[in-house]
């Protein structure tokens, strides 16, 4: 499904501050596999992110969707194909206007308006089943603009959005961590949900240990540009936040810390 083939990646090449951060890195993600990425800041996770998405262009190294080589390709041409959810619950919705609007733009992502309407009241109905499995009375409140939503509510949008159109594959990057733990816990449980129901393949950035153990069927752990623990099946299902916490430690004793 998609493959990270021999990637490399600098920052600040030619200067004191130049980093090489991947160095003939390769990752192979399966289809239906929900992976968790964890690992401290600085350990690739959201490089690793940017260049799957297009948003970062690896020095060399090639990416594979399905099979297509997409290293090349435009990231704008890559949204038809991948859909991301961002940390910060206002990147994934726009304010000024309704519900309504915002999930008929992403229902339509990747086709051609031509002269037809850009809002179609023939999917209102199939908007508000969607919006029902939320659980959060959106889908009373399509005419609602959804600049004066919770956090909570705009990120669980946002994430219906983000799969209306069936994308190849979901990111998530650190979708929960702008919210209070109530909103947060709502929301990564709505993303469980919706994954395993559209049997979406995941790739989900996250810094709370307890999802990377509750949620998903694999995880990998960061640092400094490699993946230094990747577990999936029994083995990932036998881990507990002490295990991963006991690897952070010693991560940062051998880093001076």
């Amino acid at each position: 499904m998609l493959r990270l083939s021999h990637i490399n990646k600098s920052f600040n090449v030619g200067t004191v501050d130049e980093k090489q951060l991947f160095t003939d890195f390769n990752l192979e993600i399966s289809k239906g596999e929900f992976v968790s990425v964890i690992g401290s800041n600085g350990s690739g996770k959201t490089t690793m992110l940017n260049i799957i998405s297009g948003d970062i262009k690896p020095d060399g190294g090639d990416v594979f969707l399905s099979g297509d080589n997409i290293t090349k390709m435009a990231n704008y041409k890559r949204a038809r194909r991948i859909s991301r959810v961002f940390q910060n619950p206002s990147n994934g919705t726009c304010p000024t206007m309704t519900i309504l609007e915002n999930m008929s733009i992403a229902d339509n992502k990747g086709k051609s308006f031509n002269l037809t309407k850009g809002l179609n009241n023939k999917r209102k109905d199939f908007y508000r089943s969607r919006l029902e499995t939320l659980g959060m009375g959106l889908e009373n409140r399509l005419g609602t603009l959804t600049g004066s939503l919770s956090g909570g509510q705009r990120q669980a949008l946002a994430l219906i959005m983000a799969t209306l159109a069936k994308p190849d594959i979901l990111l998530l990057d650190e979708h929960t961590a702008a919210l209070d733990p109530k909103s947060a816990d709502i929301v990564m449980r709505l993303t469980d949900e919706v994954v395993k129901e559209n049997e979406i393949t995941t790739v989900m950035i996250t810094h709370n240990l307890r999802y990377a153990v509750e949620y998903g069927t694999r995880t990998i752990m960061m640092h400094e540009g490699n993946a230094i623990m990747d577990v999936s099946g029994n083995e990932k299902s036998e881990k507990t936040t002490n295990d991963y916490l006991k690897i952070f430690n010693e991560i940062s004793i051998e880093c001076g810390n």
